[in-house]
């Protein structure tokens, strides 16, 4: 969702009290970057970091951009940080660590993840293919590792944000639920599929190696169907005219399963004091 994390949206979960991260899973231009770190700091002077995606190969470079820039804190996912994990710690950058299975965790850990991501499959946005629900995998991964776990996948409201409490989350990682909010860039009709999005309104659609949980719009049927190729839909071409212009069947839509209980469009100051609105 890197093309939709928007340094306003950012910068408005850090001034309300979360951390907000920049993504960069389809950043190809290091200055790009560098500009998306300027203007979320022009409007927050609360911290924020990024995130880093294993598969893409400029994340060596975004690193020292990240660290040259003061940022402190990034959570890395999208495979395994081994090869990343010795630059991040020489760069004085600690990580968290985005995993969907207890071994990953583990290993993780072992390179030196200061948190894990314990990250469901009811989840939006890329995942493996093994992964287990939220419920199930936040407290075997607590059960498994020594350092702070943070629950994500299916949170979006002061109910969900309860359970994941009760696990023993330390903390929530929310994503689909800020696609939907008046400061993210997402064209409006991606916000529309997500409120309009029922129980069984997302699908898995394999793509880079990887699943997509994405809407399940009839673009997303036809590529379940193999008539359409989903790495023809992986392009910056098709992200930007789904995502930021509105043309909901020219490519994919992430999203994960909570978009179902998402039903309006609120400002991300409001989404943060109705999730931490817990009795």
């Amino acid at each position: 969702m890197g093309v939709i994390c928007n340094p306003e949206m950012v910068a408005a979960v850090s001034e309300a009290g979360g951390y907000g991260l920049l993504a960069t899973a389809f950043t190809t231009d290091k200055e790009f970057l560098r500009r998306q770190i300027h203007r979320t700091r022009e409007l927050t002077n609360h911290p924020f970091g990024a995130n880093l995606f294993m598969k893409n190969e400029m994340n060596f470079g975004f690193a020292k951009i990240l660290a040259d820039e003061g940022i402190r804190v990034v959570t890395v996912s999208g495979g395994s940080p081994k090869s990343l994990a010795p630059i991040l710690k020489d760069l004085g950058l600690k990580y968290i660590a985005v995993t969907s299975t207890v071994k990953a965790a583990v290993g993780a850990v072992n390179l030196g993840a200061v948190a894990v991501v314990a990250e469901g499959s009811e989840s939006g946005g890329f995942q493996g293919f093994h992964g287990s629900s939220t419920l199930v995998l936040v407290p075997m991964i607590i059960d498994a590792v020594d350092v702070p776990v943070i629950a994500a996948g299916g949170i979006a409201d002061a109910r969900t944000y309860k359970a994941v409490l009760a696990l023993r989350a330390e903390g929530i990682q929310v994503g689909t639920r800020f696609i939907a909010s008046r400061e993210c860039i997402a064209h409006h009709a991606y916000k529309e599929a997500i409120l309009n999005a029922n129980d069984s309104g997302t699908v898995l659609v394999s793509m880079m190696g990887a699943q997509l949980r994405c809407l399940r719009t009839p673009l997303a049927e036809q590529v379940l169907a193999g008539v359409i190729d989903s790495k023809d839909l992986s392009t910056p071409k098709a992200m930007e005219k789904s995502w930021l212009s509105g043309d909901i069947e020219a490519g994919l839509l992430p999203a994960g399963q909570v978009a179902a209980s998402i039903k309006s469009i609120l400002t991300v100051q409001q989404i943060i004091e109705q999730i931490f609105s817990v009795v």
